[in-house]
């Protein structure tokens, strides 16, 4: 390689291309960088000959603003952090697209991460969106350290399906309890008297309101509730269809509620395998209405969750605090519905 020859052009591949800059769009269009900044940051007074000059200049060049740059000159910027708990999960997914229409429509970008439920990671999201000085965050926490943090810097919170924040901060959520006492109720006005409950093992606020549901369901039926067919699952469950398996072997339910999509679709596999029919040997009530659920034949009852609602809403709790920094915290509290189908009937 000789001297003037950049390592790009002797792997035969072109020169990286250099970004556009304001000095640029000024030299194209004969005016000064200042007034080139004025005219496409909209911020001061041009003439409108130079700015619809300026304005072309910038298109034809492909003029990309530096966010960072104007980020760290105003100390803020219009985007707005986004943390769920699992990115694959359709259900976060439907809960991201409801709060990503909101903040568009108000002229703001999502950044959308995913904290595998894992409260270090969490931690760390949190910190990515401090350093890029995020207007606000919305969380469907793990802990309630990344919000303590962020509110610390004076950044905006919301947490959404569940509650876990230990510092002052919005939040909108379900109501879990009734929707679990509503899928319990049905299966035992049906007549199952043994019915199972698949639900995760945490200290949050969804998952214990559904406990709570399907207890309260129990006591106000006057059926005993065998704590045999209460399964508690980790957050992470590699082995769910086996401990399902178990149950359906061991205690024999007739019917099972499971408390999220992902129980409810190990459950159904389980059943399948077994050999065991929806709804002559089980029946199966599952939380949260995904579309595979509609799809299967028969299609599964299930408690249907607003999700993009809750998105929706999320978002303009977010908007109502940075427009009113100092209003009062505020808990909105959004109702489920039970849409009964053909995987729930009588016990046989």
């Amino acid at each position: 390689m000789n001297a003037t020859q950049h390592p790009e052009e002797e792997e035969g591949r072109a020169p990286l291309a250099q970004p556009v800059t304001l000095t640029d769009i000024a030299r194209a269009a004969g005016t000064s960088a200042s007034t080139a900044s004025r005219a496409l940051s909209g911020r001061g007074y041009v003439s409108a000959e130079a700015r619809a000059r300026l304005v072309a200049a910038a298109d034809r060049l492909g003029y990309v603003p530096n966010a960072s740059a104007r980020t760290l000159k105003q100390r803020t910027s219009r985007v707005v952090g986004v943390v769920v708990s699992d990115i694959g999960n359709q259900f976060y997914a439907r809960l991201a697209a409801g709060i990503e229409q909101t903040l568009r429509e108000a002229d703001y970008q999502m950044m959308l991460l995913g904290d595998n439920s894992e409260s270090a990671e969490e931690i760390a999201g949190a910190r990515a969106f401090l350093a890029m000085r995020a207007r606000g965050v919305i969380m469907t926490p793990v802990s309630g350290d990344a919000a303590s943090l962020l509110v610390a810097q004076g950044v905006a919170v919301v947490e959404v399906d569940r509650q876990l924040a230990t510092s002052p901060c919005d939040a909108v959520v379900i109501d879990n309890e009734r929707g679990a006492y509503d899928a319990t109720a049905h299966l035992l006005a049906l007549g199952h008297s043994k019915v199972a409950l698949l639900v995760v093992d945490t200290e949050w606020t969804s998952d214990a309101g559904r406990e709570q549901g399907f207890r309260k369901a129990h006591a106000e039926a006057g059926v005993e509730l065998d704590e045999r067919l209460v399964a508690r699952f980790p957050v992470h469950a590699p082995h769910a269809k086996e401990r399902i398996e178990r149950l359906l072997r061991e205690d024999a339910p007739t019917a099972i509620f499971a408390s999220n999509n992902l129980l409810a679709e190990q459950a159904w596999h389980v059943l399948r395998r077994r050999g065991l029919r929806l709804p002559d040997d089980v029946s199966l009530v599952g939380f949260d209405d995904v579309p595979w659920m509609e799809m299967v034949d028969p299609a599964i009852t299930v408690v249907a969750q607003p999700t993009e609602e809750l998105g929706r809403s999320a978002a303009r709790l977010l908007l109502r605090r940075l427009d009113d920094p100092a209003s009062p915290p505020r808990l909105d509290c959004l109702q489920p519905s039970l849409v009964i189908r053909g995987s729930t009937a009588p016990p046989s």
